[in-house]
């Protein structure tokens, strides 16, 4: 071919729309940036500006699931042969022991109903949204009492190998998915007027650390009171009281958290420190 001869080339793709691009190393700025307005675009477009947060185990089911999985397993263990039985007997322990997180599930749905029709009486531009980690077990249970009492709620999901899929009591519209972490936390912040954390593991402990530390810091300034639901669970799990006994925090750090252990308990509490909070 002629040096002085060209080819008619087609388009490149607009930058914005290159999925190659988009996905290396050199978009990273933009995915983050949108996982920022992405979120702020919806949630302003449905008049959201105010949320209760509620943290929570994926790994937790329903009562009535374990009570099906119970019966499934005692009739494994009846019917099965000797060899199987002692592999049965520790899976029926391990399931025995999870029978009071379902009954917290149970509770956690009780709790969301009751925040979700208080709220819903309130003047629209004075709602607050329950707000989900988006994911089963005790997230499931939170967007499900919203859910049962007609309230739109939201779930922040996180891209994840295991255990993380939406759950089917989220506002479609007000179901997101995130990559980092870190913005899926700033839009559990950003919004919140109110967390509840429910037993949890890694990051159940890691969300309400991270609110605990920006309190304390006074990275977060605005009122956000929090409740530590189920006392037994989280004073087995944290010893608070020893961290400040060895001077890692202050004693007034112990005053940055209240323990409920009722639905009643929790709502009471909640509705008591937003309607203290609305009269500031």
């Amino acid at each position: 071919m002629n040096n002085n001869e060209t080819t008619k080339l087609e388009k490149a793709p607009l930058s914005f729309l290159d999925k190659n691009f988009i996905n290396s190393k050199a978009g990273r700025e933009i995915r983050i940036l949108s996982e920022y307005l992405f979120p702020e675009h919806h949630l302003k477009e449905n008049h959201i500006d105010k949320t209760i947060v509620i943290f929570g185990s994926a790994r937790v089911m329903p009562l009535e699931n374990w009570k099906k999985k119970d019966a499934e397993l005692k009739f494994q263990f009846e019917a099965g042969n000797e060899n199987l039985k002692e592999a049965l007997a520790v899976q029926i322990k391990s399931h025995k022991a999870k029978y009071e997180f379902s009954l917290i599930y149970e509770e956690c749905v009780e709790l969301s109903e009751m925040l979700a029709e208080w709220s819903m009486r309130l003047p629209k531009e004075k709602r607050y949204y329950i707000c989900s980690g988006g994911g089963p077990g005790l997230m499931e249970a939170a967007n499900k009492g919203a859910f049962n009492k007609n309230a739109p709620s939201i779930g922040l999901n996180i891209s994840l190998p295991f255990e993380q899929f939406p759950n089917p009591y989220i506002s479609k519209e007000l179901n997101f998915e995130f990559y980092y972490f870190f913005m899926r936390k700033f839009w559990f912040t950003n919004l919140a007027h109110a967390l509840i954390a429910m037993p949890g593991g890694f990051g159940t402990i890691d969300e309400l650390a991270e609110h605990l530390t920006l309190i304390q810091t006074k990275k977060i300034i605005k009122p956000l009171p929090i409740v530590l639901y189920n006392e037994e669970f989280w004073r087995k799990t944290i010893d608070f009281e020893y961290l400040a006994a060895t001077g890692m925090i202050d004693n007034s750090d112990l005053f940055l958290y209240q323990y409920c252990s009722t639905p009643k308990e929790a709502f009471d509490y909640v509705i008591k420190k937003l309607s203290e909070i609305d009269r500031l």
